[in-house]
């Protein structure tokens, strides 16, 4: 699931339901997205690695969930997003964009369909825009409900599955990128084989007054840990994940960020339902022409990471791109970063530099994810 970014003033930041529980864990609290959030338990570099190896529990309460009920609600969505819903069956959930009038992207989201009606998975820095955007639009075709009384965490890693077998045996066997309706410790629960690490994992959204209890039950478990928002964003930046704000924005384009997988060809030119989007014409055109600028991962030379905001320069020195994403990658052991460049320096084995603090570093443009993505596919 993606990601995204945002501060508040701390008068107003809001909780989530399992605040007590990560003061009570130690974690160091910081400001994410108008929430009081766990960037850390015991240390960014070993809960990355726990992730890697056994299963950690991640706490995305802050996210947003909505539900569309109505018959139209699949063909009314799709009406704000480039991807197919109406064939999407039931029990799968698909990646999706809400997209703007010029082709950008306006937030990214999960699509599930649930049965009886759509649930999404919206970014907290972005709901209240996405749900004022949805009611704008497609109100008169479909219930657009807020799940605020949910909270949403997530068992990512290696160990997930088993461990999820053995407290719900309903989902075992789930492939990436489906849904079930599952009990968790005497909590009706919503889950969603999914995540944002590039591991085998799952999402739950778990009623709020049962939140607690779930994840201190999970947690109980040897081979789970706590794992803080510090651990996520390396985790999703080494499996190529784009974090909102970020590496996607209005600004940037489903072709720009090369997330044209995303588009199914039902919904491309040609396709039964072609376009019907808001700027569709534009991203048509670019994926007809190709981009003006690309977003490409990148491997700095040595051990100094390249942040967000470092300028790209070619070999003459010419700024041909920005870093949007960097950081250490405890599992490559080394830095990774991505950003968009103009078109001609995209290819991978591309030599650039990165411009920190005023020296340039030497990076190659490289192919993503960094890590091999262990998603289980059955």
């Amino acid at each position: 699931m993606s990601s995204e970014t945002g501060t508040a003033d701390t008068d107003t930041l809001a909780r989530t339901p399992l605040y007590d529980l990560h003061v009570e864990l130690g974690a160091r609290i910081v400001p994410f997205a108008g929430y009081e959030m766990p960037v850390q338990f015991t240390g960014i570099l070993e809960e990355h690695r726990h992730v890697r190896t056994a299963a950690g529990l991640f706490d995305v309460s802050h996210m947003g969930q909505v539900r569309l009920r109505g018959a139209d609600a699949a063909a009314a969505l799709e009406t704000l997003v480039p991807v197919d819903v109406v064939d999407l069956g039931a029990g799968r959930l698909r990646y999706a964009l809400f997209t703007n009038t010029q082709g950008g992207i306006r937030d990214d989201l999960m699509v599930t369909n649930a049965g009886d009606h759509l649930f999404l998975v919206v970014n907290a820095a972005c709901k209240s825009q996405d749900l004022a955007h949805l009611r704008a639009h497609v109100a008169d075709r479909c219930e657009i409900e807020e799940l605020a009384d949910r909270a949403l965490l997530a068992l990512q890693g290696p160990a997930a599955g088993a461990i999820m077998a053995a407290v719900a045996p309903r989902t075992e066997g789930m492939h990436f990128m489906t849904a079930t309706s599952a009990e968790l410790f005497g909590a009706d629960c919503f889950v969603t084989r999914s995540g944002y690490t590039g591991e085998d994992g799952f999402e739950l959204s778990v009623p709020a007054d049962a939140a607690d209890h779930v994840a201190r039950q999970l947690l109980a478990r040897d081979e789970v840990a706590p794992i803080g928002l510090g651990a996520r964003d390396s985790l999703r930046l080494e499996a190529g994940l784009c974090l909102y704000g970020h590496d996607i924005d209005e600004t940037t384009t489903p072709v720009q960020a090369g997330l044209t997988w995303a588009i199914q060809k039902v919904r491309r030119r040609g396709g039964a339902r072609e376009f019907g989007y808001p700027g569709a014409d534009i991203v048509d055109a670019e994926m007809r022409d190709g981009p003006a600028r690309r977003r490409v991962g990148l491997r700095p030379e040595g051990r100094a990471p390249v942040r967000e905001g470092a300028e790209l320069t070619d070999e003459t020195g010419t700024a041909v791109g920005r870093v949007t994403s960097g950081g250490f990658g405890p599992t490559v052991e080394g830095p990774v970063a991505m950003g968009y460049v103009a078109a001609e320096h995209a290819a991978a084995g591309t030599r650039l530099n990165a411009i920190v603090r005023g020296k340039a570093l030497p990076v190659t443009v490289a192919r993503m994810p960094f890590v091999e993505q262990r998603y289980y596919r059955g």
